[in-house]
């Protein structure tokens, strides 16, 4: 296919959306001399922590953030005009019924529509490359046409297309954004070669370059929903580990000295991509008349796990003599550990759980925002761990904080006679303080 008109000079990118995606990217671009990078976000609260060089999300230290001197920061859409490419980095959530919320992503269009209004012909057509998670077909048949709708304009006209799904792992030191293979598709070939010579300049690990849009759409989200199943898989094999009293730690040490053998451990599976995504694509396969069996099934057992969880604490609770409404300490609340992010934490079911068990629980959490845990989840945090005593411990989530607990520490939370519940097997092989008892998987 032909250009229309000239593609848009790409020494100007607008990143929208500056959250663990978008500001990693748009940090990188800059410090990259791609060219000018805007670094657009709504929330104006957000905007100005990183103008004082904080990232709350712990993505990006003050010295990236320093360093990346090109990087101009705007909550204002009048930074969006004028510019070359725009990268689209915002969630793609799904919403009660589990069902894709496109409507975060279909702002985002309506800002890059709005911008792209009255844009004299000689400017060029700009480039607008969606990060986004989503199912075949949304950049084309739902994205492009919002945004034609807003700006007046027509795909593959005055604007084209293009897709590079994030892969980046939140608070995986090592597999950075440079460290990924970027995948790379565009509407026409000229589009997908300027992609990827742009992101080839912040992508040593290499550009993968997929022969279509609809195809890069369908490998970032085929890539989670894996991860869903094979973690399902071993939640399941706990399940069964519990009722033969084995440790599925210990089966697990075993199985995996099997070369061939995955690597993947029981837990809580939330957060804004795992515990979404394989919503997307059975959403995308009921449209074509499938029914997705194994990943729905991968997402019924993970969803289930914490109210797995607290009814074998609760049971190992009574076992102890700890009475019917023992006090329960749960630490640690965020999706993943050593990160700030509440979003789609099944700790809240574990809690859940144990109240509906009778215990009287109350959280720490170290990384967690207490306002945020209010307002998401009417969880008050405790403000630390000074004072304890309680009936019952429960390790949620492996912040590095409670891995260094001493012994001290430890007995300071959990009375003589406590039990301590180890789901995450941080004190795995560990001797616990004397008249502890010990749950874990």
């Amino acid at each position: 296919m032909s250009l229309a008109l000239p593609l848009a000079p790409s020494d100007r990118i607008a990143v929208i959306g500056l959250g663990y995606v978008g500001l990693p990217l748009a940090v990188a671009l800059a410090r990259s001399g791609a060219g000018a990078v805007t670094g657009f976000d709504i929330d104006p609260a957000r905007i100005a922590e990183l103008r004082q060089g904080r990232d709350r999300t712990g993505e990006v230290d003050p010295a990236e953030l320093r360093a990346a001197g090109r990087l101009a920061l705007s909550e204002e859409t009048a930074a969006l005009r004028g510019q070359g490419v725009y990268v689209v980095t915002v969630p793609t959530p799904v919403d009660a019924a589990q069902k894709p919320d496109l409507g975060p992503l279909l702002s985002a269009c309506g800002l890059v529509g709005g911008a792209l209004a009255g844009r004299p012909a000689e400017d060029g057509a700009p480039i607008i490359v969606f990060e986004s998670t989503v199912y075949p077909g949304v950049t084309e048949e739902i994205c492009g046409p919002e945004i034609e709708r807003v700006s007046g304009l027509a795909a593959g006209r005055g604007f084209f297309l293009g897709y590079s799904p994030e892969r980046i792992n939140p608070g995986d030191r090592q597999h950075r954004l440079e460290a990924i293979v970027k995948v790379v598709a565009g509407a026409t070939p000229a589009v997908a070669e300027r992609l990827a010579a742009l992101y080839g300049r912040i992508s040593p690990a290499g550009i993968h370059l997929a022969p279509d849009i609809r195809t890069a759409e369908a490998a970032k989200v085929i890539e989670n929903a894996q991860r869903d199943i094979n973690i399902a898989f071993v939640n399941e094999v706990a399940m069964i580990c519990g009722g033969l009293g084995l440790s599925v730690h210990d089966v697990l040490d075993a199985a995996r000295t099997k070369w061939n053998f995955l690597d993947f451990r029981p837990g809580l599976v939330g957060g804004h991509c795992i515990g979404v995504d394989p919503f997307y694509l059975a959403h995308c396969a009921r449209q074509l008349g499938h029914q997705a069996e194994v990943i729905l099934a991968g997402r019924r057992i993970n969803d289930a796990m914490g109210a797995h969880f607290a009814g074998r604490i609760a049971a190992a609770a009574r076992e102890a003599g700890l009475g019917a409404r023992p006090r329960s300490l749960v630490l640690g609340l965020t999706f993943k550990e050593n990160l700030p992010d509440l979003r789609n934490s099944k700790v809240v079911d574990l809690v859940r759980g144990l109240e509906a068990h009778g215990h009287e629980v109350e959280v720490h959490d170290p990384r967690a925002d207490a306002g945020e845990a209010a307002a998401l989840y009417g969880i008050a945090l405790r403000p630390g761990l000074a004072a304890g005593s309680f009936d019952c411990v429960v390790a949620a989530v492996a912040h590095d904080e409670y891995r260094r607990l001493d012994d001290e520490e430890l007995a300071r939370l959990a009375r003589p006679g406590a039990l301590i519940a180890d789901i995450k097997g941080i004190w795995r092989g560990r001797a616990l303080p004397p008249g502890r008892r010990r749950w874990q998987l």
